[in-house]
């Protein structure tokens, strides 16, 4: 839990940084780097399994800073291209970020058996090649179109009043809606990470106290909150997008935020004992019945 708290601190600040060099340096040389920086945390963390700050260090820092020099490459990179669906496409290249997590997961559990065959630390060295391969070649594709472009038959919406307006990054940070957008941000992140901390905790003691053993419970939860958790991540990075082109991106965060306090709140009525089914998602028949959650 402490390293994936220094990737997601390593990814936000690098990403600040990530933006300000990629008109300079060029989307596929930062993507390079990205991801030969992830790829080597990986790589690092592998040889050297057995120590948590060296764990920490390689895979947090390092390897969270080539997340944050590569994530931000295929956003900037579709926006210019898919101007008029800024948001489907922003949600289709970073929804591949959350569905990512779910074949990785498998492929090192169930469907690949890395950790049995090969052991933690070796698979973490081949995460790291494969890491380090697939961004490269990604980075492959990533290119600016021409100063310019626009997609056929797209007329860029007119500036009417303020709205529109281009600001330089001192203006930007002079102006209240900055901050509070910022503010937004950052209790909307930080409730979904503190649900995401507390899914690892909070189900493991539900399938005990459904009978489960603890050995059991840590693989079961585990597993279903990565892939469940994953795939939730993806469609919803996706679903927002759609949603932001069609309400326009200021009703879109209003809702999304709007609903997200509704779900946390509903939450504290989730019936510990539900969770305790989630063994029969993971195959586990044997220990689980139908999912009943009681609000």
């Amino acid at each position: 839990m402490k390293t994936n708290s220094v990737i997601k601190f390593a990814l936000a600040i690098v990403m600040v940084l990530a933006g300000r060099i990629l008109p300079k340096t060029g989307p596929r040389a930062l993507a390079i780097a990205g991801g030969l920086l992830l790829g080597l945390g990986y790589i690092i963390g592998g040889f050297f399994g057995q120590s948590f700050w060296v764990q920490l260090f390689s895979v947090g820092i390092v390897s969270g800073t080539g997340i944050g020099l590569a994530y931000v490459v295929p956003i900037a990179v579709c926006v210019k291209w898919f101007p008029d669906k800024k948001g489907l496409i922003t949600g289709l290249a970073v929804a591949g970020f959350g569905f990512g997590a779910t074949i990785w997961v498998k492929l090192a559990g169930s469907w690949g058996n890395l950790i049995d065959n090969i052991g933690l630390d070796s698979t973490f060295m081949v995460y790291g090649v494969a890491f380090a391969v697939l961004v490269v070649i990604g980075s492959m594709w990533m290119k600016m179109p021409p100063e310019g472009w626009l997609p056929e038959g797209f007329e860029p919406p007119q500036v009417k009043g303020e709205g529109g307006v281009n600001f330089t990054p001192k203006e930007m940070l002079r102006t209240p809606q900055f901050h509070l957008i910022s503010l937004t941000f950052l209790v909307s992140a930080g409730a979904g990470l503190m649900a995401i901390g507390l899914m690892k905790l909070y189900p493991p003691e539900a399938l005990v106290d459904n009978g489960i053993s603890a050995e059991n419970a840590d693989a079961i939860a585990g597993t279903a909150m990565a892939v469940f958790f994953s795939l939730a991540n993806g469609i919803g990075r996706l679903a927002w997008g759609v949603i932001g082109d069609k309400l326009g991106r200021k009703q879109s965060v209003v809702t999304m935020a709007a609903s997200q306090g509704l779900f946390l709140l509903l939450f504290q009525g989730f019936d510990a004992a539900a969770v305790g089914r989630l063994a029969e998602i993971e195959g586990l028949g044997a220990h689980a019945g139908s999912i009943k959650i009681r609000l």
